[in-house]
């Protein structure tokens, strides 16, 4: 397939703190990808990287095979919705629209109108009189009816409840199939969007961590549950991520496949085994509390 971005060696300092320390990757064309991480991991600092709205300190970019800054040819591909879009606050919902056709050339103005409808948008209402959440809608409709190649969505649904947050999904699946682009996804609503993203970047105090498809995540680690005495001889060996204890009982999630041979042999010691979601593996794998040290290139 096409890479959309490439980025090699990328590293970005502010004085002497660094918030994206070489890092590497490629982002397709045509696939939903989730950018993970905690806060301040170095996620939207990578994000103003490719949109040009910063300059790294040292390290290269490619967004459709240029250079991005100054750019106008690879610009007008790129949507960027942003925590906290900034908008002229004497605008009205209707005027931010009407400067969306000369900004995105594949903009659908009667599918940004059914949007608005279906968040119940008031086109009139200026922007500075908008809510949190009235203001994140109408980001998600610029993002989604851009219809850009590439479209990035920075944590899209502040203020939005799950109804609001599900229409989201919803039509970002449905628009997405029926006009094919690369989504970029930039959200602390894991277990939300997994189903969605096809691929993952996990970023942890600036490094990349994790680059893999979601289908390859899936199954890396486990959970098993039972007696502390049982569990010491069971996890010998292995990769530990997380461990709790309640009382008697103790609670292991395990960073490795889980084979038939060991599930067999959980099974007869009398644990009880649960799989892991892509949001608490993220959890573990960030957290920066002590534990033992893991491979993830195993």
């Amino acid at each position: 397939m096409t890479n959309i971005i490439e980025v090699n060696q990328l590293t970005k300092s502010f004085g002497s703190a660094t918030t994206v320390n070489d890092v590497s990757f490629t982002i397709e064309e045509g696939k939903i990808y989730g950018l993970l991480g905690r806060n301040g991991a170095g996620k939207t600092t990578i994000m103003n990287m490719i949109t040009a709205q910063l300059f790294p300190t040292s390290g290269e970019i490619k967004v459709f095979g240029e250079a991005p800054y100054e750019n106008q040819s690879v610009l007008r591909q790129i949507c960027f919705i942003k925590e906290g879009q900034q908008y002229p606050h004497l605008f009205r919902i209707a005027d931010v629209l009407d400067l969306c056709p000369s900004l995105f050339p594949n903009w659908d103005n009667e599918y940004a109108y059914s949007l608005l409808e279906e968040y119940k948008l008031p086109v009139k209402r200026k922007i500075k009189k908008l809510s949190r959440g009235m203001l994140s809608s109408v980001g998600i409709v610029i993002g989604l009816a851009s219809r850009a190649p590439l479209t990035i969505f920075d944590e899209p649904y502040l203020g939005l409840d799950a109804v609001a947050r599900g229409i989201f999904y919803d039509r970002l699946l449905e628009d997405y199939a029926k006009h094919p682009r690369t989504i970029i996804l930039s959200t602390h609503l894991i277990d939300e969007v997994s189903r969605m993203l096809e691929h993952v970047l996990l970023l942890d105090q600036g490094k990349l961590i994790i680059n893999e498809e979601v289908d390859a995540i899936r199954g890396r680690a486990y959970t098993a549950i039972g007696s502390a005495k049982i569990m010491d001889s069971f996890m010998s060996g292995k990769q530990i991520l997380h461990q709790e204890s309640m009382g008697s009982i103790v609670s292991t999630t395990v960073f490795e496949p889980l084979d038939k041979q060991t599930r067999m042999e959980a099974e007869e010691l009398g644990l009880e085994i649960t799989p892991v979601s892509l949001q608490q593996l993220i959890i573990h794998l960030t957290n920066n509390t002590p534990k033992r040290k893991v491979d993830l290139n195993q």
